[in-house]
């Protein structure tokens, strides 16, 4: 005898125990409120009473949204449904997306002894995930893992991939997963019966659950591993001459040692793309140099050739004009916006420049004057630091953009570059300086660049950590595990974006320093 018949003496009715208990979690834009529509319609037209009720989230984006199905068979009483999901207390769980799997299970929406698991093994990264300074991607393996242990039975595949390749959304094939499964006491046809029903996107929203029905009939599919891929060679096209200068720097990259070739072609594409063939050559002979001072297993070389491209390909004004201006953006947007046939569609772009990007582009002596003139960049900043919208589907809007980006030539010449420069210098003096005593140490100030990212307040940012944790790799220098410590203060750096856990390596640093 159960706690509740201790409780409550009088007579169960033996239907009720055909409750059924259906949970999804989505954010916007996967079509949550039009799956669980078809779910409970599903029901009430095969003769199940149904509620189905939903609690808006913050997990992602606009927010993970709690949709719940309750359904029992018509006559079973007078049922009192639930308004939300209880810890193990969900017979079907549906995710649309990997992450949001992983929060089921530790709500303890997801049980061993009853839940069955349908969940969409690709990512949409949350807001979380996006903002910290390196890697902040969540294991969905880990997830998987999970799964696989606290699921009675789990069906996981790419349905967004699945859906968008019939044309539809993530919710058609969810649905046909649903059906897929087998879970719920429904023929197939009542499943596409109730997308009928609902009269919009009848045809795509078919083909995608007859591609998630036939992925949950073949049973659990595990997240999709990447597969190492090369690039895709694509031709160089230009003038001849052009093209023979290019193949002569390729060539060069070719004959530096070990892996340091593949990435020294990787980097020279992206110089020349930023700048043009002799900024190619400029790549070329600093790594080169370094490559001289180098030995087996050539790691210096190596790190140079990345680092270095990354270094001298930055982000300024003109490169994110030219970006926002390239042949096909507006193409791709278009698709993935689904704008198409008589669907107009407008872009807009979020700028906010601030003084020390104006200056940036005046020459170099002249930015440097202005910069080091505070009265004159708070007047500029007035002037230039506001919330601007630029409408890039317009005429005047693409050319504003399109001058700016088109000025590679200027470039060179202005105060931003013989920034960069000089703090690429500085950086590769003082990797080279800690060579001779310690190899380790030089690769891992090379890969201290890593910090140094974006532009803006980004690129602010990240510089000032960078020039952080170089100081503090100088106070432990002289140790023998000051690679080590270097590579400590650089993955700190990268956990937030606020430095919180660079300020506790620097302090425990600090605090040992000037020991004997």
């Amino acid at each position: 005898m159960t706690l509740h018949e201790a409780l409550d003496p009088r007579p169960q009715d033996p239907r009720l125990g055909g409750i059924i208990k259906l949970a999804l979690l989505a954010v916007g834009g996967q079509g949550g409120g039009v799956l669980t529509g078809w779910i409970e319609a599903l029901a009430r037209a095969n003769g199940y009473a149904a509620q189905a009720t939903s609690v808006a989230g913050v997990a992602q984006r606009t927010g993970a949204t709690v949709y719940y199905v309750e359904m029992a068979p018509a006559g079973a009483g007078n049922p009192v449904f639930s308004l939300m999901p209880a810890a193990g207390d969900v017979d079907v769980m549906i995710t649309a997306e990997m992450m949001e799997a992983g929060r089921a299970i530790i709500r303890g929406f997801v049980t061993p002894d009853r839940t069955t698991l349908i969940t969409s093994t690709h990512r949409a990264l949350a807001v979380s995930e996006k903002m910290v300074p390196g890697d902040g991607i969540a294991s969905s393996e880990e997830v998987m893992a999970a799964a696989e242990i606290a699921a009675r039975r789990l069906i996981a595949a790419d349905f967004e991939a699945l859906a968008l390749g019939a044309g539809s959304v993530i919710s058609a094939s969810l649905f046909g997963a649903l059906a897929g499964a087998e879970v719920l006491p429904f023929p197939r046809e009542a499943f596409e019966a109730a997308i009928r029903a609902g009269g919009k996107g009848v045809e795509p929203s078919l083909r995608a659950f007859e591609a998630g029905f036939r992925a949950a009939q073949a049973g659990i599919a595990k997240a999709p591993q990447e597969p190492a891929r090369p690039a895709a060679a694509r031709a160089p096209r230009g003038p001849a001459r052009l093209l023979v200068g290019w193949e002569e720097l390729v060539a060069r990259a070719d004959l530096l040692p070990g892996d340091a070739a593949g990435i020294a072609r990787a980097g020279l594409q992206k110089v020349v793309t930023f700048q043009d063939l002799a900024y190619g050559r400029a790549y070329l002979d600093r790594v080169e140099a370094l490559a001289a001072m180098d030995r087996a297993p050539h790691d210096l070389t190596r790190e140079a050739a990345k680092y270095i491209a990354n270094a001298m390909a930055y982000d300024d004004i003109i490169r994110v004009a030219d970006e926002k201006t390239r042949t096909g953006r507006n193409g791709r947007i278009a698709r993935e916006m689904g704008a198409s046939g008589d669907k107009v569609m407008q872009v807009t772009e979020f700028l906010h420049p601030r003084a020390e990007e104006i200056v940036s582009l005046l020459p170099a002596r002249m930015g440097a004057a202005w910069a080091a003139n505070p009265a004159r960049m708070a007047r500029i900043d007035r002037w230039f630091n506001k919330g601007r919208r630029l409408r890039t589907d317009s005429l005047r809007g693409f050319l504003m953009l399109y001058v700016l980006g088109g000025l590679k030539g200027w470039r060179l010449n202005t105060l931003r570059h013989a920034e960069e420069m000089a703090h690429l210098d500085r950086w590769l003096g003082i990797a080279t300086g800690y060579l001779p005593a310690n190899y380790d140490l030089a690769v891992e100030v090379l890969r201290c660049r890593r910090l140094v990212k974006g532009y803006s307040d980004t690129h602010a940012r990240g510089l000032s950590k960078f020039d952080r944790v170089l100081a503090a790799v100088a106070l432990v220098k002289d140790r023998p595990d000051a690679a080590d410590w270097a590579r400590r203060l650089r993955e700190a750096a990268l956990k937030d974006e606020a430095g919180t856990a660079l300020d506790g390596a620097i302090r425990t640093i600090e605090s040992f320093a000037g020991e004997g």
